[in-house]
């Protein structure tokens, strides 16, 4: 395959264009090392080589490395090699070779965050949070079942009593403007509405 060009990226690396393949991103040694030059045949043997023995190498030791620092969802995963410009092939080699040796789990990812966030947000919240970090649906209804444990009655009278609710009367426009606060935070109506004893 014909390589179309060179170009030059921060941090000695080199971005090369191939004719009807994905981009290869090397470091200058390895262009030297493979004598990729603009203008050349790439040989197919050596592009499967570098494509899977270089850069998926280092696309498992970038997945590796992100997970070290902190806890990510599958998508968030694929987001951040995306960013690093791996072609799509490895980060689902990265992704399989991850999730063989149990470094991410979603199920794992969603208990340990409903676990941490539970008795600031209704299990309604937690759900539309880990659903916008692209965990599965399953894997959430799962986790909750598992780990939340708040009661959100509680919850809400802790609101209530916060933004000073239950001293004075209430107006039925202050009283709808706190209702529908409580429901945009995933409260269900029929606690909100038994906390603020309008049933």
């Amino acid at each position: 395959m014909l390589v179309q060009e060179l170009t030059e990226l921060p941090a000695k690396k080199v971005r090369v264009a191939l004719e009807g393949a994905d981009d290869l991103v090397l470091y200058r040694g390895e262009i030297r090392k493979y004598h990729i030059e603009e203008g050349t045949e790439l040989p197919e043997e050596v592009y499967q080589d570098i494509f899977y023995n270089v850069i998926g190498k280092r696309a498992k030791k970038r997945a590796m490395h992100l997970l070290e620092k902190m806890d990510r969802t599958e998508r968030n995963l694929r987001e951040k090699l995306r960013l690093n410009g791996y072609p799509e092939k490895l980060i689902d080699d990265a992704v399989e070779y991850v999730k063989r040796y149990h470094y991410i789990d979603d199920l794992r990812y969603a208990e340990n965050y409903i676990r941490f966030h539970q008795d600031r947000k209704s299990a309604q919240g937690l759900k539309l949070d880990l659903m916008k970090k692209g965990v599965a649906k399953e894997l959430i209804e799962q986790a909750l079942l598992e780990e939340y444990q708040s009661n959100e009655q509680e919850m809400i009278a802790q609101i209530l009593q916060k933004k000073g609710y239950f001293s004075g009367e209430k107006l039925p426009a202050e009283q709808q403007r706190m209702y529908r606060y409580l429901l945009r935070r995933g409260y269900k109506s029929s606690d909100i509405l038994h906390v603020m004893k309008l049933t």
